[in-house]
């Protein structure tokens, strides 16, 4: 642990104040809402706690480098605003649905849980580096993508929509969380890294499958798609999918997709 070396009360000051100015920091740049600023910082307090180097650098580098290429995209993220169902600036939702099976990993193998929670809290974040890298590079480069269950092409920020580009930028998201875990801990090696980065993929594409099924959408009043359910101008029609199944919902089930798709290849190739 980060901490291992203070007496518990000591670790446990440390722990919350570090979160507490991450939540304030994360705050005052407006990358997330109050309250997304208030979960993130108790997660960054969780992983100084009881987490080890590998977990702060993937966790950390994780945040920084997607809070930067949302950053990057800002101008083209307001034109986005009107498709995707909530703003630029993340909420307490947002950060759990993102980062939440991988806090559980990380509460695991604190409990000593064995490798699985490690291998699960790579997979997990690996697959929300995926999608955000997928989306964000994806969105950068221009050019519409495709839907990717039929192959049509669909307004940039859709739900289900693919790239070239854009998968790039997901194998890239994944393989940087493998690589800064292989970084802290010696002899995790590239196949690790690989293993690591095909988990990612694995979650990105569950991600996209589910966004273009199941995800709820909808259509204002003027036709335009949006996965919004209502706006200013009142409630929204429904174009598809189920209406509980919200953007949250589906990269929450990417990361869980992630995360088991990480723990199936560490048993396969006998890294578990």
């Amino acid at each position: 642990m980060l901490t291992a070396h203070l007496s518990p009360p000591a670790a446990l000051a440390v722990a919350l104040a570090v979160g507490a100015a991450f939540a304030l920091a994360c705050a005052r740049l407006r990358w997330l809402t109050p309250g997304g600023a208030l979960t993130a910082g108790a997660f960054a307090a969780t992983i100084l706690a009881v987490g080890t180097a590998g977990h702060a650098a993937t966790g950390l580098g994780f945040f920084a480098v997607s809070s930067a290429l949302s950053k990057l995209g800002r101008g083209r993220a307001r034109a986005l605003d009107a498709v995707s169902e909530k703003g630029s600036v993340r909420d307490a939702a947002q950060v759990l649905a993102n980062g939440g099976v991988a806090w559980a990993c990380l509460v695991a193998s604190a409990l000593g849980a064995g490798a699985w929670s490690t291998w699960g809290w790579l997979g997990a974040l690996a697959a929300a580096a995926a999608d955000t890298w997928a989306t964000e590079i994806g969105t950068l480069a221009g050019g519409p993508p495709r839907l990717v269950t039929t192959g049509r092409r669909v307004p940039a920020g859709t739900s289900g929509a693919v790239s070239l580009v854009g998968t790039a930028g997901a194998l890239g998201g994944a393989a940087f969380v493998g690589a800064l875990w292989a970084a802290c801990v010696p002899g995790f090696g590239g196949w690790g890294v690989a293993l690591v980065a095909g988990a990612g993929l694995a979650g990105a594409f569950a991600d996209s499958l589910l966004g273009a099924t199941l995800q709820a959408r909808y259509r204002t009043p003027d036709g335009a798609a949006t996965e919004r359910p209502r706006g200013p101008d009142g409630p929204h029609t429904r174009a598809g999918g189920v209406t509980w199944l919200t953007n949250d919902g589906v990269n929450l089930a990417a990361t869980v997709a992630g995360a088991l798709a990480a723990m199936a290849l560490a048993e396969m190739t006998g890294r578990a």
